[in-house]
């Protein structure tokens, strides 16, 4: 069976929606068996926490989304989230949300390669963290200026700081490669097809800024695009191709489809991933994320991780939904096993539980698990 003829198969089931990782389906010609890469324990769990959030009357998301791979491999373990809007939506796959200080990752790669920026690069701002006006993108130095190292503007998703590196420094050319590189603009041929994300640039030089660092709603990527993005940082510069398809078998028991594992680009060196995975640890230590993780130095299973990561925030075009995103990993320190995640949450008027809360959660519900298993 080619990937093309298990795309028809399966383009119609409802993974997200399900708890199990065996599906049987029945075509006119025949029946097969699908054996899929979904970690039932943890399907199961995020399926309950969804159960919870669809029955609250405040605080319930206008759409969620959590994506969980396995980094190295690029094969799904966990899919889920809704849609309120459209409910048969698979909202891990969609590829409409505002990217946001996600797309931060992609500007700071680009950094570290063309620009020689290492963490400790001195780096100035004026005016606030979190906004980006005109006034803020020239390159001045005064007494009104605030210092700052490159791990720490990135931990810390400083607007200004990125939004220079993308209009002063890196421009047009160049934000585009990058972009082209880590996967933006493409229909990622997976077993279930999906759109990556989109990055256009336009005339402006204003514009480059708010790409750059990511303030605008223009640059949009999926869920599952956001935990491809994750694996080129911990996998050596590889991203991935995502699975969720272990094998198919026919009804004589045969295996006519079996999953192969397979880079999809080499997005960056690899000197250039162990720089991001610095900084991404900071963001979790020290940064954006870090009320989210707090304790996780003192707990019995995430201490035994180095978990790092991006989180972003923006509105939509209508102000009516906030989203809030935590893309990042989990790597247990003594065998080296690792998870990408990227979770994405679409508040409403009221702003519930956050993406990087969640992030914490499966970090410690899926290596609770495997910690378990090899004391035994």
């Amino acid at each position: 069976m080619s990937k093309n003829q298990l795309n028809q198969i399966i383009s119609t089931t409802k993974f997200t929606k399900t708890d199990k990782n065996i599906f049987f389906l029945d075509t006119p010609e025949t029946s097969y068996k699908i054996t899929t890469s979904i970690d039932v324990d943890l399907q199961e769990y995020l399926l309950s926490v969804l159960d919870r959030l669809k029955k609250l009357t405040r605080g319930k998301p206008q759409r969620i989304a959590f994506v969980v791979m396995e980094a190295d491999t690029g094969k799904i373990i966990a899919m889920t989230g809704f849609d309120l809007e459209n409910p048969n939506a698979n909202p891990c796959i969609a590829s409409n949300y505002p990217a946001a200080s996600i797309f931060k990752i992609i500007t700071a790669s680009a950094a570290v390669e063309t620009l020689g920026y290492t963490p400790g690069t001195t780096l100035y701002f004026n005016g606030n963290k979190y906004t980006l006006y005109k006034r803020q993108l020239k390159d001045v130095k005064n007494k009104y200026s605030c210092k700052i190292s490159f791990s720490r503007a990135f931990a810390e998703s400083v607007n200004p700081v990125f939004g220079k590196i993308g209009k002063n420094h890196l421009g047009e050319k160049r934000l585009e490669s990058y972009a082209d590189a880590f996967g933006f603009n493409q229909i990622i041929h997976s077993e279930l097809p999906f759109f990556s994300g989109r990055f256009e640039t336009n005339s402006s030089e204003y514009h480059l800024a708010e790409l750059g660092c990511g303030f605008n709603t223009d640059t949009t990527i999926s869920p599952l695009f956001g935990a491809m993005l994750i694996s080129a940082v911990v996998n050596s510069g590889d991203i991935m191709l995502p699975s969720i398809v272990e094998h198919v078998t026919d009804p004589d028991g045969k295996i006519i489809y079996k999953n192969k594992q397979a880079t999809y680009k080499k997005a960056i060196r690899p000197e250039t991933a162990t720089t991001m995975m610095q900084l991404m640890k900071k963001t979790v230590s020290k940064g954006t994320a870090r009320k989210s993780f707090r304790g996780s130095s003192k707990d019995a299973v995430l201490s035994k991780l180095t978990i790092g990561g991006k989180t972003g925030s923006l509105y939509n075009k209508e102000h009516t939904v906030k989203y809030d995103w935590f893309t990042g990993f989990g790597n247990e320190k003594t065998t080296n096993k690792k998870i990408a995640l990227s979770i994405v949450v679409g508040h409403r008027e009221y702003i519930g539980t956050k993406a990087g809360t969640y992030a914490k959660m499966i970090l410690k519900k899926y290596f609770k698990k495997t910690y378990a298993t090899a004391q035994l």
